[in-house]
């Protein structure tokens, strides 16, 4: 079924750049083919469902802002007229994809077994509705760090009960995205961290860690799902102390057990600014070890220094993100989700459908400037210019050698280095050209 709640907006259309209509897309056409592809095809968009209907508009110093039909979402029924009013957003949107947390979709329960029951009536209510919908579930997660018993985190808690209700939770969530066709399953650690020292023992944390995400893997091929196990770095955010920081140190983590070849990485641009690194940087990153699965696309304000989960405007950032995935081969299972929400004063319903335009315009304008640099080759060739050296037969013998040989050839003047410039200024005008 249909709700009024968006019933004057039409679906968007693509008009191209010289329109001024602003519930049309300027950029994002899904048919235009890019390097061989369908721009939806290469971006693979998904809609957040816990920003975009379960978020209230409230901040750390006031409450709800906005008003829609779907609330109090401590109601059943209403969980079912969030999903309609989803439903109709995708459709208006032409999404190939959603996204859910289990406490986004469904309202919590006096025990496990009954919010496992309204889950499942919402599940079912998904399922009917994505029989005659052309949006898919591009990946299910759990919620392990709102409500109060995720205190002191899930996999990592102190108490083995929160652990056991933990594991519960995520089967309970992968059955459902199984179930639905999910192609991916994220864990998000949102408080697998410490406050202190004083109360934490962080190797058996870890410990622990580790053999929940090893039975998240078991699970997975004991019930046959096909799509990819996903982890999602970010530091700082709600733990002082994270145990999933950033790229690099998930995969460590994932080879310490022994999960690099079962797990990979689901980025997101917000979680890499807290970091202090580049979104481009944590995708490089992670397809430089092979373990790029998905991104969430949003952006931060630059000066409140927090994971504010703005849309994204800025395009140079947007292509040297896609350049770095479309160099890596593109996606396969992941894709673009929208990790992003309204601010606390856009109230409309129309501003929930113009926030998804800019951004999968802005990732639209990213995409084809990542793909015509990529075809021009200049950033490759200045690549190649700058390694050159270790292209040459001496150099790749060298790294087969041992100290004395090659402080022999420095010794006896062999080897005088002169530094050569980086040229990093032409290459940021190289892709000022593009963007």
């Amino acid at each position: 079924m249909t709700h009024p709640f968006f019933a004057d907006i039409a679906p968007v259309q693509y008009e191209g750049p010289d329109s001024d209509n602003p519930l049309a897309f300027r950029h994002y056409n899904p048919d235009e083919v890019v390097m061989g592809k369908r721009m939806e095809d290469h971006l693979r968009f998904a809609v957040a469902y816990w920003h975009s209907f379960a978020w209230e508009g409230g901040d750390p110093f006031g409450g709800q802002t906005f008003q829609r039909p779907w609330y109090p979402q401590d109601a059943v029924e209403n969980a079912k007229v969030k999903a309609d009013v989803a439903f109709d957003m995708f459709d208006i949107l032409g999404a190939p994809y959603f996204c859910w947390h289990d406490a986004d979709i469904r309202p919590e329960g006096d025990s496990f077994a009954e919010s496992f029951d309204r889950f499942q009536g919402v599940i079912d209510y998904f399922e009917d509705k994505m029989s005659t919908r052309k949006t898919k579930l591009l990946w299910g997660t759990a919620n392990m760090f709102g409500h109060r018993r995720w205190m002191a985190g899930a996999s990592t808690n102190p108490d083995p009960d929160v652990f056991a209700y933990a594991a519960a939770t995520v089967k309970m969530c992968m059955d459902a995205t199984h179930r639905l066709g999910g192609e991916n399953y994220v864990l998000w650690g949102g408080r697998e961290g410490y406050e202190t020292l004083l109360n934490t023992d962080l190797g058996q944390e870890l410990d622990h860690m580790g053999r929940f995400l090893n039975m998240v893997v078991e699970y997975k091929h004991k019930i046959g799902f096909k799509g990819t196990i996903l982890v999602e770095p970010k530091p700082q955010e709600p733990s002082k102390h994270q145990y999933d920081f950033d790229a690099a140190t998930c995969i460590g983590f994932l080879r310490k057990y022994g999960l690099e070849n079962e797990v990979k990485l689901n980025l997101e641009q917000g979680h890499a600014i807290l970091a202090g690194h580049s979104f481009e940087h944590e995708i490089a990153v992670a397809t430089a070890e092979g373990m790029l699965g998905s991104i969430d696309m949003n952006r931060n304000d630059y000066q409140s220094g927090w994971d504010t989960d703005q849309f994204p405007n800025n395009v140079p950032e947007v292509a040297l993100a896609y350049y770095h995935i479309l160099k890596s081969g593109g996606f396969t299972t992941g894709g673009t989700n929208f990790d992003a929400k309204l601010r606390r004063q856009s109230l409309d319903a129309e501003d929930l459908i113009a926030g998804h335009i800019g951004g999968m315009d802005i990732c639209a304008r990213g995409l084809k400037a990542a793909a015509a640099m990529l075809e021009d080759g200049g950033l490759e060739k200045a690549l190649a210019d700058r390694y050159a050296g270790w292209a040459t037969p001496e150099a790749k013998a060298m790294l087969d050698s041992d100290f004395d040989s090659i402080f022999a050839r420095v010794h006896g003047g062999e080897i005088a280095p002169e530094p050569r410039s980086g040229r990093q200024e032409q290459l940021e005008n190289y892709v000022n050209r593009f963007v």
